[in-house]
């Protein structure tokens, strides 16, 4: 461990994005106290931790205007590679342990984001029966074909690790000329999705690490995980999430079905999948981070960032 790597969150926009930051990283505190932890934010941000003297961040650093989105961030982390070894991350997330190890695994890469080798039909594309046009059409592959790539890897940009400040501006750059080829792509708009009001920033991500080569940091690893979805019948916590342990299926088809809303399906579908000797198989796991991705689980980590954010203004309950 040294000084040299620190973490970096980012805030812009409404306030409680600011709350969900500060909440994630007080949970990071409980496992890591030596790594300085960076805020990437708006002035507006910066004004109200001084106001309420919140030190949670070891140091603010201003927000470009053009960077206040998904998109407009996680393309430009060029820019904001605060400490020699980087670890960006999103605000919805509580850590689970102690990250050295973590560390360790990432800084064999120059860059690299938490991923799976292969994209499934569904990244970037209709979460409804759209899909199956997609897949009729080959709308895909012809994708692929048109920017000269062979593969298709799917990256999670929860957690981006970067240490080569031109590896990973060649990143950002070749996600930004891809982005603006949309229309030559069969990607969907992740605005149209119900809750999101901005665009994806991960199949641009995924391309331009295709195009360059570059290898995902493998995202699920049993109870190595760098970070595993929050699902509620799925994810065994205490109140203040110091304890957790996750539901994880060794098949990724039958974990995959952790983001079906639907209970009844959801166990239909993976006792008629355990039939097959092995498919069944589940452990109990507690990864490096519980993210908080899904839109239709969020609620407990909303619940959980007020109450974190009240007591460090001093307003407990």
């Amino acid at each position: 461990m040294s000084q040299n790597e620190g973490y970096i969150y980012t805030a812009y926009g409404e306030e409680k994005y600011l709350h969900h930051a500060a909440a994630s990283a007080k949970t990071l505190r409980r496992y890591d106290q030596q790594r300085p932890i960076a805020l990437v934010c708006e002035s507006s941000h910066r004004d109200i931790l001084q106001k309420n003297e919140i030190n949670v961040f070891d140091q603010i650093v201003m927000l470009n205007p053009k960077h206040t989105s998904i998109v407009g961030f996680k393309h430009n982390v060029h820019e904001y590679m605060i400490f020699e070894k980087n670890l960006f991350l999103d605000s919805d997330m509580i850590w689970c342990r102690d990250p050295d190890s973590l560390w360790t695994s990432l800084s064999v890469h120059p860059f690299t984001i938490t991923g799976k080798i292969v994209a499934d039909n569904f990244f970037g594309g209709p979460k409804n029966a759209g899909i199956v046009a997609d897949i009729l059409f080959r709308r895909r592959q012809r994708t692929l074909q048109r920017f000269g790539l062979t593969y298709l890897s799917r990256v999670q940009s929860g957690m981006i690790f970067a240490q080569d400040t031109v590896r990973t501006r060649d990143v950002c750059l070749k996600a930004q000329e891809i982005l603006s080829r949309k229309h030559e792509t069969h990607f969907r708009s992740r605005k149209q999705e119900k809750g999101r009001n901005e665009e994806s920033c991960e199949w641009s991500l995924a391309m331009a690490m295709s195009s360059l080569n570059i290898p995902v940091y493998p995202w699920f690893q049993a109870h190595s995980s760098p970070q595993l979805d929050y699902i509620k019948n799925w994810t065994m916590h205490d109140s203040e999430f110091a304890q957790v342990e996750c539901l994880y299926f060794g098949d990724e088809t039958v974990y995959s079905f952790r983001g079906l809303k639907s209970e009844r399906l959801k166990k239909l579908l993976i006792k008629l999948w355990s039939y097959y000797p092995g498919k069944g198989d589940k452990m109990k796991v507690t990864p490096y981070v519980l993210h908080f991705g899904w839109h239709h689980e969020k609620q407990p980590f909303l619940e959980f960032a007020e109450k974190q954010w009240n007591a460090m203004i001093g307003d407990k309950p």
